[in-house]
């Protein structure tokens, strides 16, 4: 087979039938609704440091893989963060931007990035997606970055030259809990005692909560969003956020099977509301917002919210967003996250990964600490994904030869 590769500069210049065909499965954000809004209502494009530069690998007339991808001039949304890398560059009189990067913009979520017909072979498609992304360095790009890619896709990339970097969010599973209350029952006696107090509290002040999914969605519900989202911005940061009132309406509309909206009220007045999205594999939470303070607020709409929802579906795993230790003490276990990374200057990337070597074990102790403040009670603790099976920890894969056979 002949393989021809592009890079294109607009979602929309490939045919969303195709592109849904090879997302099958990739979770809500890597669907073309998802991007193709993105671009459509001005989040990513001129003057907000994210150009849309998707590689496509084509058989002949048919499209078998794409990967959705940027040119940055900034190290902004991204949260992997390089810009140590950056001033690195800028102290040898050389540029570090433009790079290329595959990732969902604003978007720290686990997932495929290279999407292929199940047809074709991975190996197959890596023999030409690779050196296409060689070529960008002739055109001035520093680099290309692979964000959030799962940890078993990470081998091959790692074979064709890519260092792996290491990160850990805080992700809650689903261990077959037919009712909220059976995960409280996983919980140890304090820790219940905790949510029972925090969700009276809440009572108590007039605060109910409502999951809003689907066609029961209206517009009323959607415009109030977008002011707590845009309010918890310019409080927090001093602008109404990166994502456009044009993407969350068009979101709301082209997604709605795949949205599910958290509004509380106090004294049945709207006050908070949380977007988070999902499908059969997964839900995610992303965007909150608040019009007034409420002590647990946050808490109770951010994260037990999602995980009723979760229960109440079926859905195997919660992710809550990036960072936040706090989440570990409400049921959220660490997980590995991993990015991939093809500094095009030799000596440049043999620092980096030379600094992944030092910075990889302390990632670890991080992971390990996290796992053993876990809420959990003791019968709890042999089930749970971090502490039941051998967890797959970073390795020392910055160190071996590239032809190991680690798993």
């Amino acid at each position: 087979m002949k393989y021809t590769t592009s890079f294109i500069s607009s979602i929309k210049d490939i045919d969303s039938s195709q592109w849904q065909a090879l997302a099958r499965d990739a979770g809500p954000f890597l669907q073309y609704p998802f991007l193709a809004a993105m671009e459509a209502c001005h989040c990513v494009g001129p003057e907000t440091g994210w150009q849309p530069h998707h590689l496509s690998v084509c058989d002949g007339d048919k499209l078998v893989a794409v990967m959705p991808g940027y040119l940055k001039e900034d190290s902004y949304g991204e949260y992997v963060f390089d810009h140590g890398w950056a001033h690195a560059y800028d102290q040898h009189g050389l540029n570090y931007y433009p790079k290329w990067i595959s990732a969902v913009p604003f978007t720290p979520v686990t997932g495929n990035r290279l999407l292929i017909s199940p047809e074709y072979e991975e190996r197959d498609i890596l023999q030409v997606a690779v050196p296409a992304l060689k070529a960008l360095s002739e055109q001035g790009c520093s680099s290309s970055h692979i964000l959030f890619s799962p940890y078993h896709n990470s081998k091959s990339w790692y074979e064709q030259g890519f260092a792996r970097r290491y990160s850990v969010q805080f992700q809650w599973y689903n261990y077959g809990y037919q009712t909220f209350s059976d995960f409280t029952a996983a919980l140890t006696s304090r820790k219940r005692k905790a949510l029972r107090k925090s969700r009276e509290k809440l009572e108590q002040a007039g605060v109910s909560l409502t999951r809003i999914t689907g066609d029961a969605l209206t517009s009323e519900h959607i415009e109030f969003f977008i002011r707590c989202y845009q309010q918890t911005y310019l409080k927090r940061s001093g602008h109404t956020g990166y994502l456009t009132p044009a993407f969350f309406r068009q979101i709301f509309s082209t997604m709605a099977s795949n949205v599910v909206l958290v509004v509380a009220a106090q004294e049945q007045e709207p006050v908070a509301s949380a977007l988070f999205f999902y499908d059969d594999n997964g839900l995610y939470g992303r965007y909150w917002g608040a019009m007034k303070e409420v002590d647990g607020l946050h808490f109770e709409t951010c994260y037990n919210q999602g995980i009723a929802f979760a229960v109440e579906r079926g859905i195997p795993l919660f992710n809550p967003g990036t960072q936040g230790e706090h989440k570990i003490l409400r049921g959220f276990e660490p997980t590995w996250c991993v990015s991939l990374h093809k500094l095009y200057d030799a000596d440049f990337q043999h620092a980096v990964e030379q600094f992944l070597q030092q910075e990889t074990p302390q990632i670890a102790r991080y992971f390990q600490q996290a796992a053993t403040v876990l809420p959990f009670n003791e019968a709890m603790q042999t089930t749970l994904k971090t502490t039941s099976t051998a967890v797959v920890t970073p390795d020392a894969a910055t160190t071996k030869k590239r032809n190991d056979n680690e798993v």
